[in-house]
C-alpha cells in the first residue's frame, strides 16, 4: 500500500471551537500564496493550526496518521471556503515522510511554512516504563518534526519561509511520570534552536511554541501510573486553566508570519503564566 492517501475536498465537518468565533475578527490573511504544512492536523492543535493557517489564506497540507481524523479536519476548511489537503503520513516514518513532502509538492507547490504539532504522550513510573514506549514518544515527538524539516528543508532554503515547533512547557521545567515526554520536548526544543542558528541569514526561520495544558484529546493519555502522588502534578495547571487549540494556534500563526520576520531560536510560552 502506498503510505500515501488523499482524501478529496467534501462538504461537512465538525463543529468549530468557541475560541475560533471569538478570534474570528483578529484573522487576516498573512498566508495568501503559500503552501503550509502541518503535522498532526487530525486533531486537538494540529487541527486548530491547519484551520487558522487556511482561513489566513494558506494551502494547508495536513498530516496525519489517522485518514478519518485528518479527513474531517480538511471538510471543515473545505465548508469555510479554505484550501486544504489532507495527508495519511507517519512521522516517524523516513520514506512516509518524504513520499508525503514530494506529493505537496505536486499537489500544491512548495511548503513555505511548515509546524510540527504531531504529539504523543502520558505519565509513567520511569523504573517501570516500557522500552517501546519511551521509543515512540521520542520517534513521533523528536523524530517526526526532524525528518519533516529535513524533507521540508530544501524548498524553504529556496523560497524563504518558517517552521514552528510545538513543544511543550516540559521542555522548560521537570514534570513527574513524564521523564520521555519531557526529554522529547526538551530536545525539540533545542533542535528548533538549531535550526535557527545554522540557517541564519538563509531565509529560514526556526522556533518554538511551548503550550501548558491544552484541552484536546492528548489529555487522555496522562493517566497517572499506579501509586503516583497527586501533589507532585500540581504545577502542570494554573489559575488561567486550559487552553484552547484556537488559542495556541494564534501564536504559532503569528511565528510563522512575517510578522516576526526578525524572531528566530526563540521560544514562546503559551501557558497561562506557568512557567513565570
Amino acid at each position: 500500500m502506498s503510505p500515501i492517501q488523499r482524501v478529496t475536498l467534501g462538504q461537512g465537518g465538525d463543529e468549530h471551537e468557541a475560541a475560533d468565533a471569538a478570534m474570528a475578527e483578529f484573522i487576516v490573511p498573512r498566508f495568501a500564496g503559500r503552501v503550509a504544512v502541518v503535522t498532526g492536523a487530525g486533531s486537538g492543535i494540529g487541527r486548530g493550526v491547519a484551520r487558522r493557517l487556511a482561513a489566513e489564506g494558506a494551502s494547508v497540507a495536513a498530516f496525519d496518521i489517522s485518514t478519518e481524523a485528518v479527513a474531517d479536519t480538511v471538510a471543515g476548511i473545505a465548508s469555510d471556503g479554505g484550501t486544504a489537503v489532507a495527508y495519511t503520513c507517519d512521522v516517524t516514518s523516513e520514506q512516509s515522510v518524504t513520499d508525503t513532502t514530494a506529493a505537496v509538492v505536486a499537489d500544491l507547490g512548495p511548503p513555505r511554512v511548515v509546524c510540527n504539532v504531531a504529539g504523543i504522550g502520558g505519565f509513567f513510573n520511569t523504573a517501570d516504563m516500557p522500552f517501546d514506549r519511551w521509543q515512540q514518544i521520542l520517534a513521533v515527538n523528536l523524530t517526526g518534526p526532524f525528518l519533516v524539516c529535513r524533507a521540508a528543508l530544501p524548498h524553504l532554503l529556496e523560497h524563504g519561509g518558517a517552521i514552528v515547533n510545538v513543544a511543550s512547557n516540559t521542555a522548560l521545567m521537570g514534570q513527574a511520570y513524564s521523564a520521555a515526554y519531557c526529554a522529547s520536548k526538551g530536545g525539540l526544543l533545542m533542535f528548533t534552536k538549531a535550526l535557527a542558528a545554522e540557517y541564519l541569514g538563509q531565509g529560514v526561520r526556526a522556533n518554538v511554541v511551548a503550550p501548558g495544558g491544552t484541552d484536546t484529546p492528548l489529555l487522555g493519555s496522562f493517566g497517572l501510573p499506579d501509586g503516583a502522588d497527586p501533589k507532585q502534578l500540581t504545577k502542570i495547571m494554573t489559575p488561567m486553566g486550559f487552553s484552547t487549540p484556537a488559542e495556541i494556534a494564534a501564536s504559532i500563526a503569528f511565528l510563522a508570519s512575517d510578522e516576526s520576520s526578525y524572531t528566530t531560536g526563540a521560544v514562546l510560552s503559551v501557558d497561562g503564566g506557568l512557567t513565570v
